[in-house]
Order: structure tokens, then sequence, then C-alpha cells
């Protein structure tokens, strides 16, 4: 059974239609890389599995359950439920200026779960160490260079223990020599096997990590594949101009 099923995901902004009944599906230890053109809808649709946007038409369902159907959300509770299940990270980090390395990992496992201090101590060392950041515990953001904090979220969004894991252009911040730092982290998740939907502009990451490859212009998918046919051998014309010019 399929981890994550979306069908016919619709959102619009006014007239203007952003998501066209998209439709997918993930499974377990799939490493699914979503490309496309800048506008192409591709973060909405990433946002909108999280309750980060509000959508107008389809189905959402995660682990079996439905977090949203016919264009609906569930009941507050139930989607805290399903969403719990999930971890992001987002392209500008979204780390608290005030609080250290350490203290960012540590807060929501602390304030929304409730785990023991021990535990959850134990934790934020082996995922630091994870990320290749030990020695920056005690460290604020500000210190931290960009790549730095992209690691320090990946590490925060794994201290809730998510079944997937949601990476929305997570380098596009990032300095070009700062972006690989954050991509070898990404590599050895997969490499573990961990669920994982990523927005990207980076083509060597989709081409080498991915198990699938989605690419969306207009609000919908145009067509999806394992990268080496994808990128090999597009089948419509619309993807063969966007490959031909990010493959440069």
């Amino acid at each position: 059974m399929a981890i994550i099923e979306v069908s016919d995901l619709s959102k619009r902004y006014g007239e203007l239609e952003v998501l066209k009944r998209i439709t997918f599906d993930v499974h377990q230890h799939d490493v699914v890389a979503v490309i496309g053109p800048s506008g192409s809808g591709k973060s909405t649709m990433l946002r909108s599995l999280v309750h980060l946007e509000q959508i107008d038409g389809g189905t959402i369902r995660v682990d079996g359950d439905d977090l949203a159907k016919d264009g609906r959300y569930s009941a507050p509770r139930k989607i805290k439920q399903i969403t719990s299940k999930m971890g992001m990270v987002f392209q500008h980090f979204n780390l608290f200026p005030h609080l250290t390395v350490q203290q960012n990992l540590e807060l929501a496992p602390k304030m929304v779960k409730g785990e023991p201090t021990t535990d959850v101590r134990r934790r934020s060392g082996e995922l630091l160490e994870k990320v290749g950041l030990s020695g920056r515990a005690s460290v604020y953001p500000a210190k931290l260079s960009g790549g730095q904090k992209q690691r320090v979220a990946i590490a925060r969004a794994l201290m809730m223990n998510p079944q997937i894991l949601l990476f929305d252009e997570p380098t596009s911040a990032l300095d070009p020599e700062l972006t690989g730092e954050v991509l070898q982290v990404m590599k050895r998740l997969a490499e573990e096997h961990t669920t994982m939907i990523v927005v990207t502009h980076e083509m060597g990451f989709a081409k080498e990590v991915a198990s699938r490859v989605l690419f969306m212009d207009n609000g919908q998918i145009i067509e999806s594949g394992p990268p080496e046919e994808l990128f090999t051998n597009p089948r419509f014309d619309r993807t063969k101009a966007f490959l031909s010019h990010s493959l440069k």
C-alpha cells in the first residue's frame, strides 16, 4: 500500500489555478524528486501535504488515513495526528534565532510529545553527529553558515521520528559551495531507506538519488518515471525543453 496517495488535488488563488487535478502516490522507502520550472506548483503541492495550504479539491491519504477528502481537510485533531508522521524541511531553514542548535532540536519533542529530557538529549546528540554538527550544539543559528543551518533543520525534522520527510527546495537559498554538504546528508538518508519527497532544482541529485521523478509544469504533473527513463528518454516536448535547459 502507498504511504501517501494524492488524487485530483486542486488549488486556486482567485482565478489562478495553481494545482490542476494532481494525482500521484509514494511508497515506503521511495525518494520522489519533484522538478519543474519556478511557478509550476511544486511547493504548493508539497505544502498541501502538511496542511500549510488550503486546497479546493481532491483527496490526500497518508498511511491509510484521510488527511483531506473531496477538497476538505479532516478535523484539527486528526490533521495533527496525520501530519505528525511527516517532517518538513524548508528552503529558508526556519530555525528559532533565540535558541541554540540543541534547543532548536529539542523543543518540539519536549513540548509536543512530552518526551523525557534524557531521551531527547541523547537523540539530539546522535542526530547532530549524523549531520556532521556534533560540535555545534551550543551555538546560535546566527553563527552558522547556510549549509549548517539547513543540516540543523534536517536534524530537527528527524527529531520527531517522522515516517516521511518532505524537502521544499532545501538548497536553493545556499551558495553553491554549501549545497554539497546538504545534499550529502540527504543522500545518506536515502541510503538508509528514508521515505522522502524532494522539491528540487538539483538535477544531479534527482538523477543519482531519486527512485522516481515527477516533472511539473503549469500546475500539472506532465510525466513521471524512474530517473534513468525520464532524464534520458522523456516522452513530452515540454519535459524535453525543460531538461535541455536545466542539464546544460
